[in-house]
């Protein structure tokens, strides 16, 4: 029997790229979009390319693997869907985008700067219904 989705606070859903990196989460494959200009990933998306000013995007399929640059537990809740402490993370992906995101399975006492994360799921549900939620687990 399946758990059920944990409650999230509502998605951020502006425009077409917001809902194309949904969907691909659901398919459980992390895409962000990279400048085919310059190269650069932007994210979040934007219409045009921060470091060339570009606008022709494709959205690239990434490794899923990082390094945690930085950390932080939210004592004070924002969300009635997030319990504090709520841990979140900044992982730095091998591709070089940064990724704002929240541990699994890490105990806040055990993240450290530098330490190695992989891509995992958590299946999540909002005001816009079920989705993947990406997150990162400790890489063994």
């Amino acid at each position: 029997m399946n758990a059920p989705p944990h409650q999230r606070p509502a998605r951020t859903l502006r425009d077409d790229a917001d809902r194309r990196f949904w969907w691909y989460c659901d398919e459980r494959d992390l895409r962000l979009p990279r400048c085919g200009s310059c190269g650069k990933y932007e994210w979040p998306p934007a219409p045009e390319c921060s470091a060339c000013g570009g606008g022709a995007f494709s959205w690239k399929r990434l490794s899923g693997l990082g390094r945690v640059r930085s950390f932080c537990a939210f004592e004070r809740q924002y969300y009635p869907e997030c319990p504090t402490p709520w841990t979140v993370i900044l992982v730095e992906l091998d591709e070089g985008p940064l990724f704002i995101s929240n541990p699994s399975g890490i105990a806040y006492e055990e993240l450290r700067e530098g330490m190695r994360v992989q891509l995992a799921y958590v299946r999540c549900q909002d005001a816009h219904g079920e989705f993947n939620l990406p997150v990162f687990e400790e890489k063994r």
